[in-house]
């Protein structure tokens, strides 16, 4: 028959550990950066849990009680094995592991399909993929690097330019099909408009650098610019890419550019990492490996390995 496991109260049993090694509730507390009340009250829960005093208190002070000094010698270690065992994973895994802020257009349309080639130069190098759609401050996270759309200016961040944001209509040859004429801006109203919810004035900033008149109110809209291209080459209307990240998809005809009109939108994609943190060389080698795809310079190591990507700019 299998033993009932006990439910132990681990964070009471913490601070007794700690408590009975510096056999002052002071001590204890002020390595645990609590106050003393909450060093006794946890050891109070642990004495009801156990049904034995392992403290006697007196009025000013407290002292182990004969149980409680060998249940501390036994239990002290443990904690210690634990808390280095826990110590030797975040180590591994902050060695090994290259930790990025990346939208997920730009992961799935651009990057992705290029991360085996950094896989086979840095086989012992993983990347951790964060696509949260938020502001960029590495303050208070894990992040070591990002790739992000913008103007080149982050908070405490330092960035190189991996290629500038052009912009033009896309669409399947299938919708393509349907319209009746789509070879002028003008004609765009007749189709069906795809909208990203993040990137909700691409129509509109598309209108005015074209100078037509256009209803971008209305038409579809997605949570993202992923559903909405993948919508876009699916057939289900008109959207504004992102040539950069589409490239492979024009190339293979997924989707086409009926307009052929590339606007820039004056921001880029920038490869951005923090100033407030030294920089490891997992990250190092991930930032430079990044600058070797779109044919910059690197920033970190000035050797380029014959295995590096040749790729390309986007044009």
């Amino acid at each position: 028959m299998q033993e009932r496991r006990l439910n132990l109260p681990l964070n009471p049993l913490r601070a007794f550990a700690v408590a009975s090694r510096h056999k002052t509730f002071t001590a204890a507390a002020r390595e645990l950066g609590v106050s003393q009340v909450a060093i006794s009250r946890q050891i109070t829960i642990l004495e009801d849990y156990l049904n034995v005093s392992l403290f006697e208190r007196g009025a000013r002070s407290a002292k182990l009680t004969d149980v409680g000094r060998a249940f501390g010698l036994e239990i002290a270690g443990l904690f210690d094995d634990l808390e280095r065992a826990t110590q030797r994973m975040i180590t591994r895994e902050t060695e090994s592991t290259v930790n990025l802020r990346v939208h997920p257009t730009m992961a799935h349309h651009w990057l992705m399909p290029k991360l085996n080639d950094f896989t086979r130069a840095h086989p012992d190098i993983r990347v951790r993929f964060d696509t949260r759609v938020e502001p960029l401050d590495f303050r208070g996270t894990h992040l070591d690097v990002a790739v992000q759309l913008g103007t080149g200016t982050w908070r405490d961040a330092r960035c190189r330019k991996l290629f500038d944001e052009d912009v033009d209509v896309v669409c399947s040859e299938d919708y393509l099909a349907t319209m009746p004429k789509l070879d002028a801006p003008e004609h765009v109203t007749e189709g069906e408009l795809l909208h990203s919810r993040y990137r909700r004035r691409a129509w509109e900033f598309w209108a005015d650098a074209v100078g037509v008149s256009v209803d971008y109110n209305r038409g579809t809209e997605f949570d993202t610019s992923l559903l909405t291209f993948s919508a876009a080459q699916q057939g289900f209307g008109l959207a504004i890419g992102q040539l950069g990240l589409l490239d492979d998809l024009i190339a293979e005809g997924k989707l086409v550019r009926p307009l052929e009109m590339r606007i820039p939108t004056g921001a880029a994609f920038y490869v951005v990492w923090p100033t407030t943190v030294s920089v490891n060389v997992k990250t190092k080698k991930f930032i430079d490996w990044l600058l070797d795809v779109v044919g910059q310079p690197r920033e970190f190591f000035t050797s380029t390995p014959a295995s590096a990507t040749a790729a390309a700019r986007p044009a």
